[in-house]
């Protein structure tokens, strides 16, 4: 009998349904007993997600490819971090907020690690560990926010398709074209599949 492959993603990208504490948004948050998600369960709300060559970014032919294919044209790199990052704690906390974008959010892993939290269709918190090496893209209009964990550092590579605009609308706002368009394509859908 052979043995299963393994997914290589999952080595450095991680998701689980949250507890409901209010304890530090940079704890893990696993609910008891712990309930893992699939990467797959992912990518039906829409979240891709790849395990690159984080140490060989500037070269890495696989990172061309997407970036080639998803018209990825602009690129930056954010840290987040107390030594970086002015006002380190009002940003960790203003990232925390619950909000959408109007386009998609691509964010690679180059080193440390942090934490994307999404609603499922049945508005659960998903947390979402990515670490070095793993490159998730949040759909435009998933409900999500962003945490680091417990060691305070992330470098992130961010991908956009031309000039970027970063702008979060906090929840609510489901009127915007891009929440609409979220809802039908990944909430409805899933809904009228299984029903």
């Amino acid at each position: 009998m052979g043995e299963a492959v393994k997914d290589g993603r999952e080595e450095v990208i991680h998701a689980w349904y949250m507890d409901d504490s209010q304890d530090d948004q940079r704890l893990p948050h696993h609910k008891d007993p712990k309930e893992f998600i699939s990467l797959d369960k992912l990518a039906e709300l829409g979240v891709l997600s790849w395990r690159l060559d984080a140490d060989n970014y500037e070269t890495d032919e696989e990172l061309k490819k997407i970036r080639e294919s998803r018209g990825y044209s602009y690129m930056d790199f954010c840290e987040v971090c107390p030594e970086k990052l002015p006002n380190y704690e009002e940003k960790v906390k203003s990232f925390f907020e619950e909000h959408l974008h109007t386009d998609e959010e691509i964010r690679y892993c180059v080193a440390g690690s942090g934490y994307f939290d999404v609603r499922d269709r049945n508005e659960a918190w998903i947390r979402v560990w990515v670490k070095k090496g793993g490159m998730i893209v949040l759909p435009a209009g998933i409900y999500h926010r962003f945490t680091v964990d417990s060691d305070n550092y992330i470098k992130a590579m961010r991908l956009f398709v031309g000039e970027p605009v970063w702008t979060p609308y906090n929840r609510p706002h489901d009127h915007l074209p891009a929440r609409k368009e979220y809802v039908d394509n990944f909430v409805k859908k899933a809904i009228n599949a299984s029903a």
